[in-house]
């Protein structure tokens, strides 16, 4: 292996260092080593591959290497052995917990698998997965009396509940409407007469793939349904922190976009920072929450490049990491990606990828994950903490123009109804057709705990409601109208910063787009 990796070397116009190589060679995996000196050459532009290179780059080598020998424990080992990163391991777990506790902030969500190739079967466990937990969080429900399996059900009619997954929908002559469902035993028929007004305008908005029960007379062939039981999300109460501290929410800033509105962003840091006169809760803020498109990409619609004042994408992710070093460090900053952060589009997203966001792994009060993601903040001694979901919204738009009470509503303008909408079927893309999602036997787009808050971005529209005790949190956009968001009639907001109070649950929605001095109130919602 010793030659062809010299070989190798030399066709890569690269210097490898004595002591690397003999290193390398004791793995007798020249794949691997192929990948992790093509790695280190491109991502640090080097020519010289040594150990001070490694050094000097432990966190990204330390991944590197876990990832290419998952599989082989002995041969890490003696990789971070070797190489001095085992050490760096054990200390740098130890700084995160350290961070966790004093930050407050415990992330309580992983979803992610290896790669692997998919088949038909995948999306079958998958589906398979989501009914059976849905179907359980339903069983709960008091009101469905005599619950049934599909294939239990006699000739004879009979008061029955049902409980299946949306297979068609469909309107006859008589305006009737009749959905097919399934469940693991088997298929029905459900008919919702025109006669039942309320129930029908029910009907009209039930999603595809959704899993809802339903309650009426009926044998085996069809149910003549009187109710529908949605798997909907409810708190008893709001809970509250017994100390008062603040929880910000933003996203969409859109970096390295042509119309990013730094000058306001940058009277936003000076809030945080404590330097606009008469606005003392400052120092109470702890926790600001970033949900998705931190800067702008590349190549995510056509002509972007004609919107971008950085085309590159590492360096869009090293000037929005100059920016939020400004933040003072006690304030954590939670970031989640979105579909222009330069990871895979389907669902769940990974973290942010550290090839191009490297410098926001370097602040030491960044912390980063995937999309969706569930976030705990304020926990302490007595207290469990405010619980956050953390969601982009890229299936938005699949609802705001297929459920014919948000078309309606136009709620690409009112994304807070479409959160309200996602919550009651316990899913945040309950349609096949909605997302691109990865299928996996845990499906990480169900709603299984219920929040005390759900935020989400990717509309640019700001708005706060409560539903069922849920808060639910739209973010505003940091940047200008495009040419075109303007083709799809979208009405941005513009710098509306959401400020909740967890020990009152207040919400202040701060304005930084005004010109003047001191920071605008354009609404404000106390208990």
């Amino acid at each position: 292996m010793k030659e062809e990796l010299l070989t190798y070397c030399k066709e890569q116009n690269v210097l490898l260092d004595g002591f690397l190589l003999e290193i390398f060679v004791k793995t007798n995996n020249l794949e691997n080593i192929k990948i992790i000196i093509d790695k280190l050459k491109n991502n640090f532009q080097k020519r010289f591959i040594s150990l001070d290179l490694i050094n000097q780059n432990k966190l990204f080598t330390k991944k590197l290497l876990s990832e290419l020998f998952y599989e082989n424990k002995e041969i890490l080992n003696i990789l971070l052995e070797n190489l001095n990163l085992k050490e760096f391991i054990e200390e740098k777990k130890e700084i995160k917990q350290e961070v966790n506790v004093e930050s407050k902030v415990k992330i309580s969500s992983s979803y992610m698998k290896q790669g692997k190739s998919l088949e038909v079967k995948d999306f079958v466990e998958h589906f398979k997965s989501r009914y059976i937990e849905l179907s359980n969080i339903l069983q709960e429900r008091p009101e469905l009396e005599n619950l049934t399996s599909i294939s239990k059900i006699s000739d004879d009619k009979q008061k029955i509940s049902v409980i299946g997954m949306i297979v068609e929908k469909k309107q006859t002559k008589n305006k009737n409407v009749i959905i097919e469902i399934e469940d693991l035993t088997g298929r029905m028929k459900v008919l919702i007469s025109s006669q039942k007004e309320d129930l029908l305008k029910e009907a009209d908005d039930i999603a595809l793939d959704s899993v809802i029960a339903f309650k009426g007379l009926g044998n085996k062939d069809i149910l003549f349904a009187n109710e529908i039981i949605f798997p909907e999300t409810r708190l008893f109460e709001r809970k509250k922190s017994p100390i008062e501290e603040y929880a910000l929410f933003t996203g969409d800033l859109h970096y390295g976009s042509k119309k990013f509105m730094e000058k306001s962003f940058l009277k936003f840091i000076e809030y945080l920072n404590g330097k606009i006169p008469d606005t003392p809760e400052v120092e109470k803020i702890k926790y600001l929450f970033i949900v998705g498109d931190l800067i702008t990409g590349v190549g995510n619609y056509p002509n972007q490049e004609e919107d971008l004042v950085i085309q590159d994408l590492e360096e869009q992710f090293q000037k929005m990491a100059d920016l939020l070093s400004k933040i003072r460090q006690d304030i954590k900053i939670i970031i989640c990606p979105g579909n222009h952060d330069g990871v895979r589009l389907m669902e769940p997203q990974p973290i942010l990828d550290e090839k191009y966001s490297w410098p926001l792994y370097e602040l030491p009060n960044v912390i980063i994950t995937e999309n969706p993601s569930y976030v705990t903040i304020g926990e302490r001694p007595n207290f469990s903490g405010i619980t956050v979901l953390c969601y982009h919204g890229f299936s938005f738009p699949y609802y705001a123009n297929n459920v014919p009470k948000l078309m309606i509503e136009k709620t690409m303008n009112s994304p807070e109804k479409i959160m309200k909408y996602l919550l009651k079927n316990r899913h945040l893309a309950p349609t096949h057709a909605s997302n691109q999602y990865f299928p996996s036997d845990k499906d990480a787009l169900l709603i299984r705990k219920v929040p005390d808050i759900f935020v989400s971005g990717h509309t640019h529209k700001s708005g706060v409601i409560y539903e069922n005790n849920v808060m639910i949190v739209s973010s505003s956009t940091w940047e200008g109208m495009t040419p075109y968001q303007e083709k799809f009639g979208n009405k941005p907001d513009h710098c509306k910063v959401p400020m909740v109070n967890l020990k009152t649950r207040a919400v202040k929605i701060l304005d930084f787009e005004v010109e003047e001095e001191g920071i605008k109130v354009y609404k404000e919602d106390e208990e």
